[in-house]
């Protein structure tokens, strides 16, 4: 499973590497509310796109 998640992420480097980025700012950095809204929202979709496209769980 771990194999199938980063054969993922390196398949998509842009949206990983947007995803990285995003998460670590978020983590460290305090932006401004709307900003940090519209970022988790962001990481939110990318979580749900990741999540459609590996298919970790398929029966």
């Amino acid at each position: 499973m771990l194999k199938k998640i980063i054969t993922g992420l390196i398949d998509r480097p842009i949206l990983t590497s947007i995803f990285v980025m995003d998460f670590f700012i978020l983590l460290v950095h305090r932006p401004p509310l709307i900003a940090s809204l519209i970022m988790l929202g962001s990481l939110v979709v990318m979580c749900m796109y990741f999540g459609q496209k590996l298919e970790l769980f398929k029966n």
